[in-house]
């Protein structure tokens, strides 16, 4: 596959988002312009005199800041079926209906509102208005692309019967536990052990999908914003007994011409998300190619037979943050602040019940 001839999006700064969003009341002017400056540039991978920057050690040289923002979802709408890719006029439609919806949006939610009505969900809207969500829909060789996932043809995870709930949470309940049972049974995640952005594989999030790549000559180091977690891959090694599991899994990497080539596995089941449900056999192949000075051409196979009919896999681009652009402490710590009034909060609702029982 040759991905050396490929547009590269350059992500817009959070200040102009946020200015965007700010506007409440737009003219046509202003939003063909933005919609000129969101959109992908078909700027050519590699240009006449571009060769691959290399570390001291001869290495294709990953280091720099990188983030996957896109508005390509994970998974292929189901009524696109086989449908792989979007025309241009279709791409470019997606990318400014987005400007649209984001330009139309508040700012700030009002901290002065009222208490929302008893018994409504309440979400992390506060969280939305800030979101970094891609404006452009990903695009490979020559593609604009309907899913990230690109196998099975259908763009869609293809799970065994059951599959989201046979990983090591649905084992649990299915066993009789309840999921507020204790904090074993609550996703890492909430609990603040991991971060699903920086785990093999490296998926796409909805805000703080940034990283940053760090390597010598045996060692590639990749740390997520989220969670801040870093993970080590250490290259022409041998993985560890498979007795020793990892949160991150048992990562060892090496070089293909100028193609990073991992392997993890590994894993503790427990790292189960909504991103990569799982279980103690998954397996990651992961491929890293830097063919711009702003782009990585990144994919990766996912094996996981008790959860999967097959392996499937996603390509997607990494992009070199601006120069402006930083990642910043991802400090999480609800999940050690908060377990326990959320497990004390189940323990009254079933006090709560018994007594109402009892009086019944």
């Amino acid at each position: 596959m040759d991905n050396s001839a490929e547009s590269v999006y350059f992500p817009v700064p959070t200040s102009i988002r946020l200015a965007i969003i700010a506007m409440k009341s737009l003219t046509l002017f202003i939003s063909l312009s933005l919609a000129l400056l969101l959109t992908p540039l078909h700027v050519q991978g590699a240009e006449t005199g571009w060769t691959t920057p290399r570390t001291e050690h001869g290495h294709p040289d990953l280091q720099g800041l990188w983030g996957n923002r896109t508005q390509t979802p994970m998974e292929r709408p189901e009524a696109l079926g086989e449908q792989r890719t979007y025309t241009e006029e279709e791409a470019h439609e997606l990318e400014e209906s987005l400007i649209d919806t984001q330009a139309s949006r508040p700012t700030v939610i009002d901290p002065d509102r009222e208490a929302p009505p008893v018994g409504e969900r309440i979400g992390n809207e506060a969280e939305v208005d800030y979101s970094d969500v891609g404006m452009g829909v990903t695009r490979i060789n020559g593609e604009y692309r309907t899913s990230l996932v690109v196998d099975p043809p259908n763009g869609r995870f293809p799970f065994v019967e059951g599959g989201r709930q046979k990983d090591i949470y649905g084992q649990w309940r299915a066993q009789g536990f309840n999921e507020f049972d204790g904090p074993e049974i609550r996703p890492a995640g909430e609990r603040c052990l991991s971060a699903i952005g920086t785990m093999p594989p490296m998926v796409l999030l909805p805000y703080n999908s940034n990283a940053q790549i760090v390597q010598n000559k045996d060692y590639v180091m990749i740390m997520g914003e989220m969670v801040h977690d870093a993970r080590i891959i250490r290259l022409n090694s041998e993985h560890q007994p498979d007795h020793m599991k990892y949160w991150f899994g048992d990562s060892i990497g090496h070089w293909e011409s100028d193609t990073l080539v991992v392997h993890t596995k590994n894993f503790r089941p427990e790292i189960s998300n909504f991103r990569v449900v799982s279980s103690e056999l998954l397996e990651v192949s992961e491929r890293f190619t830097i063919v711009s000075d702003d782009r990585i051409f990144y994919t990766y196979t996912v094996t996981d037979p008790n959860i999967y009919t097959q392996p499937y896999t996603v390509e997607m681009n990494l992009y070199r943050l601006p120069p402006d652009e930083l990642m910043y402490e991802f400090a999480c710590h609800e999940g050690n602040y908060s377990m326990e009034i959320i497990l004390r909060g189940a323990r009254q609702q079933e006090h709560d019940a018994r007594l109402l029982e009892q009086a019944q």
